[in-house]
C-alpha cells in the first residue's frame, strides 16, 4: 500500500523528530503558564501548527519519496511499444477523469502492484509495478490504472492530508497532556518538567499514532471502493472486477514489498491470530471479497 504507507511513514517520522527537537530546546516549558500549569490554548495552537506542517511535508514529498524508494523508472520517453501503450492509457484515462497528464513510470517488483500519489490533481504520479504488466492483460491493466487515477481524480492524497493533520494535531496535544499528568500527578515534579515528562510525551506520542492510524486506515478503506467505482468507470465494471479477481491469485505469494505496500489488499491474518481479531482495523484497504461485490451490486 504504497501510496499511503510512504505517506504515513514520512509524517510519523516528521512528528517524532519535530517532538524530540522542541521537547530537548525546552520549547515544551514555554506551553506551562506560570512554570506549573500548562496553557491549553498556546498548546493545542502548536500542536496544530507542527502537526498540519507534518502533514503538508509529508505531501508534497510524497512523490520523491515513491521515486527513491520504490526505485521507479519514469516513461520519459516511451522505449517500447508496452511503455507507449502505458502512456496512452494513462493519458486517455486522465483525461476522461478531468486530471492533468500524470508522470508514469514502472518499478521493479514480481507481484502485481500499482499507487498513485502526488499533491495535487494535476501534478501526480502513476507507477506499476513490472508483475503487473506481466501477469495481467491489457483490459485488467487498464482497470487497474483507472482505479488509482480515480484515487487522483477524487483527491484523495489532499483528504488525507487534512485528516493526517487533523489526527497529528490531537496526537501531539494528548501526548503532551498526559506527560505533564505523568510529571505532576505520578511523580510530583511542582516545578518545570523533569525527565519523566519528557520519556511519558514519547511513549504516549508513539501508542497514539498507534492508535490514531485506525483512523486514517478506516478513511482508506472507504476511499477505496470510491477508487474501485471510478475504475470501473473509466475501464469498465467487467475489467475491474477482472483485476481484482486476479490479485486473489497471488495472495500466498512472498511480498518483496511487505504487508504495508499491498496496492489492493492484506492478506487475512491466521485462524485466531491477533491479525484476525483486530488487525482489519490497520488495514488500509477492505478485503477484496467485499470490493468485487460492491461492484457487482453497483
Amino acid at each position: 500500500m504504497l501510496r499511503i504507507g510512504l505517506f504515513l511513514l514520512t509524517n510519523f517520522a516528521i512528528l517524532i523528530l519535530a517532538g524530540a527537537v522542541l521537547s530537548f530546546f525546552g520549547f515544551d516549558s514555554i506551553m506551562a503558564q506560570n512554570g506549573v500549569d500548562l496553557n491549553l490554548t498556546a498548546l493545542l495552537v502548536w500542536c496544530a501548527v507542527i502537526g498540519f506542517a507534518g502533514s503538508f511535508i509529508s505531501l508534497f514529498a510524497s512523490k520523491w519519496m515513491a521515486k527513491r524508494f520504490m526505485h521507479v523508472k519514469m516513461i520519459d520517453k516511451p522505449r517500447s511499444e508496452t511503455e507507449q501503450w502505458l502512456v496512452n492509457t494513462v493519458e486517455t484515462l486522465a483525461k476522461d477523469a478531468g486530471v492533468g497528464m500524470p508522470e508514469v513510470g514502472i518499478f521493479p517488483s514480481p507481484q502485481s502492484n500499482a499507487f498513485a500519489t502526488g499533491w495535487n490533481k494535476n501534478n501526480s504520479l502513476v507507477a506499476v509495478s513490472e508483475g503487473l504488466l506481466q501477469r495481467m492483460n491489457r483490459d485488467e491493466v487498464r482497470a487497474v490504472l483507472a482505479h488509482e487515477i480515480g484515487h487522483v481524480a477524487n483527491g484523495d492524497m489532499v483528504t488525507l492530508t487534512l485528516i493526517q493533520g487533523v489526527v497529528n494535531t490531537f496526537v501531539l496535544f494528548f501526548s503532551r497532556v498526559i506527560g505533564h499528568f505523568v510529571d505532576r500527578v505520578i511523580l510530583k515534579n511542582e516545578q518545570g518538567h523533569g525527565i519523566g515528562y519528557f520519556i511519558s510525551v514519547m511513549v504516549a506520542q508513539i501508542i497514539l499514532t498507534i492508535l490514531a492510524s485506525m483512523v486514517v486506515m478506516w478513511f482508506s478503506r472507504r476511499r477505496e471502493f470510491r477508487a474501485d467505482e471510478a475504475g470501473a468507470q473509466l475501464a469498465g465494471t467487467g475489467a475491474m472486477i477482472g483485476a481484482l479477481e486476479k490479485l486473489k491469485v497471488e495472495y500466498d505469494m512472498p511480498s518483496d514489498m511487505g504487508e504495508t505496500f499491498t496496492a489492493f489488499g492484506l492478506k487475512n491474518g491466521r485462524t485466531g491470530s491477533f491479525q484476525e481479531k483486530f488487525g482489519h482495523l490497520f488495514m488500509s484497504h477492505p478485503p477484496l471479497d467485499a470490493r468485487i461485490e460492491a461492484l457487482r451490486n453497483r
